[in-house]
């Protein structure tokens, strides 16, 4: 939190593009280092409960991420690059709150060892490892989709309400707030619906159920923009917390590392992924854009392929 709040600062009086480059670092490196611990602590509090845990830590970072909209139409519009110096009363008040569940973190360690070398070395199946391989591997590529098209949206989507539907950078805003918000409340109920109906159920759904929506949104008209972010922006996030909690079901001893891979992941190859279709809007147009990201909730077919609940529960009794 504190390399972030150097970053915020940084932003705030930064004269130089390298200068703005370098603040975004440092609040990515205090990102990195968060958020898989962070998982981790959710995981620690979860109990059985483990997919509502993980929406509650996951709405947190979604919700500041969708009142960036509301942040640019109200804070940066007005008073420019300087409005970034309020937020860093926010990272200081968050450093305080972390000091309180850093004691509380420390004291839980004991009751949840990092996996020991013996345990390491015990045998699994060859057929299993090879299949929660294999399994690890296509999660992670579901992520970099739902990410790419999420940031698309975030990033873009902007641009083709200005450039096709005349509206201000102000107003554009408000749409993509929509869509963020109605993201975090996704967020909020793909946990618990996952604990109901299981999680790799949900990670279809969530991606099947939104390619219709995202397919038609390129296409429709201004006034019907609204209510299909409304619903997109709820089922395509309702799978974030979801497959946190899916990929430490995978790999229970290793909770640091796979929260790693998939939260951390899921910031990185958006990051990756606007710089992707930022060059495709450049080559091509925005609209080329916005229609070539409508195809990705379609890779969701591939979740067909993961193991199902029960055949995790069935290994993880395996190997206790």
């Amino acid at each position: 939190m504190f390399l972030s709040l150097l970053g915020m600062c940084g932003l705030a009086f930064a004269d130089h593009f390298y200068f703005v480059l370098l603040s975004v670092m440092f609040i990515g490196l205090g990102s990195a280092v968060f958020h898989p611990e962070g998982s981790r602590v959710a995981y620690m509090a979860a109990g059985n409960r483990r997919g509502l845990a993980q929406s509650i830590y996951q709405v947190g970072g979604n919700s500041g991420q969708s009142l960036a909209p509301i942040m640019t139409a109200l804070i940066f519009v007005p008073l420019g690059q300087l409005g970034a110096i309020w937020f860093t009363i926010v990272a200081a008040m968050a450093i305080f709150v972390l000091l309180f569940v850093s004691n509380w973190y420390s004291k839980q360690l004991v009751h949840f060892p990092r996996v020991k070398k013996t345990t390491e070395k015990r045998e699994v199946n060859p057929k299993q490892k090879k299949q929660i391989t294999f399994a690890i591997c296509l999660l992670i590529f579901l992520v970099f989709a739902r990410s790419w098209y999420a940031a698309g949206i975030g990033n873009y989507y902007q641009f083709y309400l200005i450039r096709d539907y005349g509206l201000s950078i102000r107003e554009a805003q408000f749409y993509i707030f929509a869509f963020l918000a109605a993201g975090v409340v996704g967020t909020f109920f793909g946990g618990p619906l996952a604990d109901r109906f299981g999680k790799r159920n949900m990670i279809f759904f969530s991606m099947i159920g939104s390619a219709p929506l995202a397919l038609t949104l390129p296409y429709v008209s201004l006034s019907f923009v609204y209510p299909i972010f409304l619903l997109l922006g709820f089922i395509i996030l309702s799978s974030f917390s979801v497959t946190v909690v899916y990929a430490q079901e995978l790999l229970p001893g290793r909770i640091g590392m796979v929260s790693g891979l998939i939260v951390g992941l899921a910031f990185g190859m958006g990051a990756v992924g606007s710089v992707v279709l930022g060059s495709l809007a450049d080559l091509f147009s925005i609209k080329f854009t916005m229609i070539f990201i409508s195809f990705l909730p379609l890779l969701g077919m591939l979740t067909i392929f993961l193991p199902s609940d029960q055949t995790m529960k069935k290994w993880e009794k395996e190997n206790i």
